[in-house]
């Protein structure tokens, strides 16, 4: 091969190399001044912004032991308030927390699940509501402190206040950031959930 020849050949390789490297810079300049953007991600939840630090409150659970709200940090934090009755709503939020929770496979230990009761009657029925969801946390009072705590997680509405029904999501510092309409569909929960944790470095 002539001298000429192995230039002309070793002038190809070279631009080839950088094709090759410019190629990706080319094809991304290219999209973007085209107008595509990649899908944005889009909460299934209502987001809390700012995210609200909760108040700690002592409290004590169905089983007459104290906690601390506080407590619960370090892990996400699945929870929905109710009178002790637990009716439908109530029996679905905690058949929805429940399935979510599962569904996060490995993840599931990062996660846990409370209800909160927002009246002392009726404790007898809620103990046979809840048999079927043992790893629920259940809070039952003292009642000033369910209230001071409830207060926490309400939201204006037109004509009052409310937040019964709803499912919230506190982070594992102890802030709510997430609130769930009533009739939120739990599949959009497990994937703002499982996509917090691959993100999340806490809990």
């Amino acid at each position: 091969m002539s001298p000429s020849t192995e230039a002309r050949s070793a002038r190809r390789k070279l631009l080839l190399l950088a094709l090759l490297f410019a190629l990706p810079m080319l094809v991304a300049y290219a999209l973007y001044y085209g107008g595509w953007r990649p899908d944005a991600i889009h909460p299934h939840g209502e987001l809390v912004q700012p995210a609200r630090p909760i108040t700690d409150v002592a409290l004590v659970l169905i089983d007459a032991k104290p906690i601390r709200f506080s407590e619960l940090r370090g892990k996400w934090t699945l929870m929905t308030f109710s009178a002790a009755d637990c009716l439908k709503a109530c029996e679905r939020n905690l058949h929805n927390m429940r399935q979510v929770i599962a569904a996060q496979g490995k993840e599931a230990e990062r996660v846990q699940s409370l209800l909160v009761v927002t009246d002392s009657k009726a404790l007898d029925g809620l103990r046979y509501a809840i048999k079927d969801y043992p790893d629920t946390r259940v809070i039952v009072g003292p009642p000033d402190a369910v209230a001071s705590l409830a207060g926490q997680f309400m939201f204006a509405l037109q004509g009052g206040h409310d937040n019964q029904d709803h499912v919230y999501l506190v982070d594992p510092l102890g802030n709510f950031m997430m609130r769930y309409a009533a009739d939120a569909d739990p599949t959009g929960i497990r994937k703002d959930l499982a996509r917090l944790l691959r993100a999340s470095r806490i809990g």
